[in-house]
């Protein structure tokens, strides 16, 4: 499952929380008992945006698998001109 970052512009905590892609929360409440915490002293429907942050991208060689391109002439050794 996914992680998210939300924000509370009423106290300007970001928190981050686990939850389907195809979920969202709307409110303090929602993300407090998501993330399991107290709400304090922000009001339960304060409202809470989730923040657009970088996703983990995993690569052909973060595998372990070569992603070098085919070579357009055909000569090179290493799949990429003059990188063997």
């Amino acid at each position: 499952m996914p992680t998210y970052d939300y924000r509370c512009d009423a106290n300007g905590q970001v928190v981050e929380v686990r939850h389907g892609m195809s979920e969202a929360l709307s409110t303090w409440a929602e993300l407090c008992e998501r993330a399991d915490r107290e709400l304090g002293a922000t009001p339960a429907d304060a409202p809470v945006r989730r923040l657009i942050t970088g996703g983990q991208v995993i690569s052909s060689a973060s595998r372990g698998e070569a992603s070098a391109p085919a070579c357009a002439t055909g000569g090179c050794a290493g799949g990429m001109c003059g990188l063997d």
